[in-house]
């Protein structure tokens, strides 16, 4: 008789803090659908709370080691890659682990490729709406 196959778990990072930053990436790239989703999944799949989703479109928390992990992929996606030093030391200092930061940056890239793909096709959006905030 064969064995029942486990579902390994996605990732180091829980599904509430992947899906904040998502919504924090889409937020960032002006991604209707990818915000709308994500927002959806993360309180209705991920058990994410709506105001720490809120929180996390202009990239907040009220969590030292939560906050490092949005603020790090942020500081990523505005700098196209490099980063300042002492954002490293910040993440690291709140206990973000380098498997942590290198799921942080392979979340970020499809995040990104997902948002610009959405974007460019103007992607109906099946998912209740939710809109970037008007960035300047």
């Amino acid at each position: 008789m064969a064995r029942p196959v486990r579902r390994a778990e996605r990732g180091v990072l829980p599904a509430p803090v992947r899906e904040r930053l998502a919504v924090a990436t889409a937020e960032y790239n002006n991604c209707t659908y990818g915000l709308s989703a994500h927002t959806s999944i993360g309180a209705h799949v991920a058990k994410a709370d709506a105001e720490v989703l809120e929180r996390a479109r202009p990239v907040e928390s009220t969590d030292p080691y939560v906050d490092a992990l949005p603020a790090l992929a942020d500081a990523i996606d505005r700098g196209s890659g490099p980063i300042d030093e002492q954002q490293l030391k910040t993440a690291r200092a709140a206990g973000v682990t380098d498997a942590e930061i290198a799921e942080v940056v392979g979340d970020l890239a499809l995040n990104i490729l997902t948002n610009y793909f959405n974007v460019l096709a103007d992607t109906d959006n099946e998912w209740p709406v939710v809109t970037p905030y008007a960035h300047g």
